[in-house]
C-alpha cells in the first residue's frame, strides 16, 4: 500500500461525525483526542514495532481509533507527540 511522506501539513482523513478535541504532531506520526475522550493515532512509516497501540505492526496514514484504550475504559484526557514518542494521560 502507498503511504504518503510529506514534509507539508496535510489534511486527516477522519469520520465526519467525529468532535476533535485536541491534535498533537510528532515527526511522522499524529494523535487526535476526542471529546468523547478517544484516542485516534496514525502514522506514515513508524507502525513497524506496534508503537501505535492498535495491536498490529501496520503503518497507515489513516487515523484510526486505539481500540485497546476502550476496551480498557480509559478515557483519553490529554496527549502530547514528540519526534518518536506519543504520551497520553488517562
Amino acid at each position: 500500500a502507498f503511504i504518503s511522506i510529506q514534509a507539508f501539513p496535510a489534511l486527516l482523513d477522519l469520520p465526519q461525525d467525529l468532535e476533535v478535541s485536541t491534535v498533537s504532531c510528532g515527526s511522522r506520526h499524529t494523535a487526535i483526542v476526542t471529546r468523547e475522550a478517544t484516542l485516534y493515532h496514525d502514522c506514515v512509516s513508524a507502525g513497524k514495532y506496534g508503537q501505535l497501540g492498535h495491536g498490529d505492526n501496520i503503518s497507515s496514514d489513516q487515523a484510526r481509533r486505539v481500540e485497546h484504550l476502550v476496551a480498557q475504559g480509559l478515557r483519553v484526557e490529554e496527549v502530547v507527540c514528540g519526534p518518536w514518542t506519543t504520551y497520553i494521560r488517562v
